[in-house]
């Protein structure tokens, strides 16, 4: 879904952006120019950001039962 109209930024061009290393709103308005005009898209680009970040984090999470466990010798 077009997340910025005045850019024509998308959600997928978000979440491919923070997969990159994208971190803040202030990276994605420098790089995509998103929320630089009207304004109206920064909640929900805002939202997208928020849960890309937390899908990669989440990707990334290893439990420390997982880490802690050793063989048995």
């Amino acid at each position: 879904m077009y997340v910025c109209v005045c850019k024509a930024v998308t959600d997928k061009t978000i979440r491919a952006h923070v997969a990159e290393g994208m971190t803040s709103m202030r990276e994605m308005k420098q790089c995509l120019g998103v929320g630089s005009q009207c304004g109206k898209c920064v909640q929900t680009a805002q939202d997208v950001l928020q849960q890309s970040l937390q899908q990669q984090h989440s990707a990334l999470h290893i439990p420390c039962q997982v880490i802690m466990q050793r063989p048995a010798a």
